[in-house]
């Protein structure tokens, strides 16, 4: 039988997933998205060429590997076809390798629309969204008048739900001269469409049962990170999803005995996109520092990251939470030039030491860090392909980290490149 592995991010989201899954997808027959939407970005460099991926499943860029998006994705019907156009460009044939759940809610354009004023609404309570529409159709999802892949295959039926949207939407979308509010236009759009999603639309649960019991090997992938897990990370600063194992059992149809390890990717340091409680944030030189180092700006919004150390506690949180086996450490060359490098191993909150996230969650922004200070190895790994190669003040520094969580190292990233990598 193959092996199958869930990919989940253990931090705050844009750990290097995209690397990560692309490496493992080499050994995969099959990859299955589980959640999320075009608000996280997935980047991969092959030679001298770079993927960024929205939706479509990163091991598509493999010829010859099977690709799924799961029920538990918000599809943008538009920005789905702007990547297989940008497939084609790359002369990437996804004919017969690329299929999508009929159960996928659809991210419509009225839906950005939504986004944007509520968050403008908030005012200084923003939640920093992306504004790509993924919280309004994650709403309608749950509310059960969300319009999925498969209503487009039926004309009237798609007619009959965007004439409800019109009625439950009304404060957003009448008398608006946005083109994103005009459901006729819209119509119009999806049925120019239709064709295309009828030619990928499969069982997705079905087939990866099918692919599982004939011995397939199944990578599942998902997005963003644990601690942005609607029930289990910083609500309100989260998604809208379950980022985290148990959305891929819902997100894809699958039961527990489909999976036979997770790998949870960390990235060598902390760093959060938008709004919301990071303990370890450093606003000055540092801070700085770690984002030229990294290049820490979002793939999807291009948004710049706030960078600080490395969080023990969260990482033991999301551990826990997804019953990670083993973990993928990216971005370790990012920090060759520090002369020190911070660890946090537990935070000081109203007087005592806690191990563990607090109970409250919004504590976390009173949290006060407890570091442990390592000596940086100031010697570059970018590239290194064999631990023992490592400068031994940066095994010291892996091993402490794999040890508290009492996890194995699968591998680590030493740069972009699929060759950059050591695998432990």
């Amino acid at each position: 039988m193959g092996q199958n592995r869930v990919v989940v991010g253990c931090q705050w989201g844009d750990e290097g997933k995209g690397k990560i899954v692309d490496l493992l997808a080499a050994k995969a027959d099959v990859i299955a998205r589980f959640q999320g939407g075009a608000n996280a970005g997935h980047t991969i460099v092959v030679g001298d060429i770079k993927y960024v991926l929205h939706l479509i499943p990163s091991g598509i860029i493999h010829p010859g590997k099977i690709c799924y998006i799961g029920n538990g994705v918000v599809l943008d019907p538009f920005g789905f076809k702007e990547e297989l156009d940008f497939l084609t460009e790359k002369n990437i044939d996804y004919t017969g390798r690329l299929f999508v759940s009929p159960a996928a809610n659809l991210v419509m354009p009225y839906h950005k629309l939504i986004d944007a004023a509520e968050e403008k609404k908030r005012g200084t309570g923003s939640i920093g969204t992306t504004a790509r529409g993924i919280g309004p159709a994650y709403v309608d999802k749950v509310a059960r008048h969300g319009i999925r892949v498969i209503d487009l295959l039926s004309p009237d039926r798609l007619r009959e739900r965007l004439d409800l949207q019109k009625v439950l939407k009304e404060k957003y979308l009448a008398d608006s001269d946005d083109e994103r509010a005009d459901l006729d236009l819209i119509f119009r759009q999806l049925m120019e469409m239709a064709d295309l999603f009828r030619e990928l639309t499969v069982d997705v649960s079905l087939k990866l049962q099918q692919a599982d019991s004939e011995g397939k090997s199944i990578l599942f992938e998902g997005a963003q990170g644990a601690l942005l897990d609607v029930d289990l990370g910083t609500y309100p600063f989260a998604t809208s999803s379950n980022t985290t194992v148990g959305g891929a059992l819902t997100g894809l149809g699958v039961g527990t005995k489909m999976i036979d390890q997770t790998v949870g990717v960390v990235k060598a340091y902390t760093t959060r996109v938008g709004a919301g409680p990071f303990p370890t944030e450093l606003e000055g030189p540092i801070g700085e520092e770690l984002r030229r180092a990294g290049g820490e700006f979002g793939a999807s919004t291009g948004r710049p990251r706030r960078c600080g150390w490395l969080d023990l506690v969260i990482l033991r949180h999301a551990v826990r939470i997804n019953g990670v086996d083993s973990i993928a450490i990216t971005k370790l060359d990012v920090l060759d030039g520090f002369d020190e490098i911070k660890v946090c191993t537990a935070y000081q909150l109203d007087g005592k030491e806690l191990t563990e996230v607090p109970l409250d969650m919004a504590d976390l922004v009173r949290v006060k860090p407890i570091y442990r200070t390592f000596p940086g190895w100031k010697s570059e790994t970018t590239g290194v392909t064999s631990f023992d190669l490592l400068p031994e003040k940066a095994r010291d520094y892996l091993s402490f980290v794999a040890d508290d969580l009492k996890v194995a190292i699968l591998l680590i990233s030493t740069g972009a490149k699929r060759r950059e990598t050591i695998f432990v």
